[in-house]
Formats: structure tokens, sequence, C-alpha cells
């Protein structure tokens, strides 16, 4: 009975999986990125201008809502060189259509850095998304997403200071 029920659950799963909508494409996008400091920095802290490369997977769960996954490439951080920061991030956005061609997208995201080993820096960090995403044709859209880190980036066992990235990103992609 265990097996027949097993085998019925994961035949009905697969059969709604396989029903979905999925599109695939890729992204790129212009970053402004700070980092906040807790307490305040004593220096100028200036936002730094960097690039982000994206692919992604679009799960269409029904005609007005939709699971956005991507595996992104972002150089974020701080304008002065030792406060730059560069991260293999992956967001998750539940999207939901507010119009024919306007979606709005919120989630959260893990992070994980993609530079030297031992520096001030923590290895994984964590942040909140959301974004705005306007469709110009059936493939082509703009977007404008913000990040904001929920996690401290500096490694809590070599300083007292906490820093959390905040990120706003305006991009451009095609979905395949």
């Amino acid at each position: 009975m265990k097996k027949h029920l097993f085998a019925l659950l994961f035949i009905s799963f697969t059969s709604i999986v396989m029903s979905q909508d999925i599109l695939y494409g890729v992204r790129g996008a212009l970053n402004v990125s700070n980092l906040d400091f807790d307490p305040d920095a004593d220096f100028e802290n200036k936002h730094r201008n960097g690039f982000a490369f994206a692919g992604f997977a679009d799960f269409n769960l029904s005609d007005n809502l939709s699971l956005l996954t991507e595996l992104q490439w972002s150089a974020e951080g701080a304008k002065e060189r030792n406060l730059r920061a560069d991260y293999l991030k992956l967001p998750i956005l539940l999207r939901f259509s507010i119009s024919d061609n306007m979606l709005l997208g919120v989630g959260p995201q893990v992070a994980l850095k993609t530079w030297e080993y031992e520096d001030a820096f923590s290895t994984f960090v964590f942040s909140g998304v959301a974004g705005l995403e306007y469709m110009i044709t059936d493939e082509l859209f703009l977007d404008a997403r913000y990040y904001y880190g929920v996690t401290n980036i500096l490694e809590e066992d070599l300083t007292d200071i906490e820093a959390k990235n905040h990120v706003i990103q305006f991009g451009f992609g095609i979905k395949l």
C-alpha cells in the first residue's frame, strides 16, 4: 500500500510540475551599492558602481503568479578598494502580475563571496529583495531591484563593527 501511495504522489507531483510553464533567460544589470555601518563609519563612505550578470528560470504558477530563481554574479560593497565585495548570489522572487506588462517581486537571497579566502568578510550573507519588472515585448524586459542585507557582511570574530550591503540594480534581460 505504501508503494502505491508513494507512486501516486510521485506521479501527481510530476504531472503538476511538468504542466507548469518554465521560461529561461539571461539578465545584465548596473549596480549602485554601498554599505551601512553600525556604528557609523568615521570615513567618507562612497557608493560603488558595478555590474551583475545572471541566468534565471521563471516558473509560472498561475496566470498572475510566478517563482523566479536566479544565479547571479554581482560586484557590490563601497568605493573604497578594501570594502569592495563580489558575490555569487541566489535570489528567489515570488512575483505577482500587477498589469499586462508589469510584475512585482519579493523574496530572500543568499550570497557567497567570490574573492580572497582570508579577509574580514563573511563567506555567506543573506538579503531581502524587492523588484519591479516591465515587459517591453514577450521576451525583452527592463527591471529595477533593491537588495538590503539582513546579515553582517564583516567577520564577527575580527571586528565589533557591523556592515550591511544595500544595492539598487537597473537591469535588462531576455527570456529564451
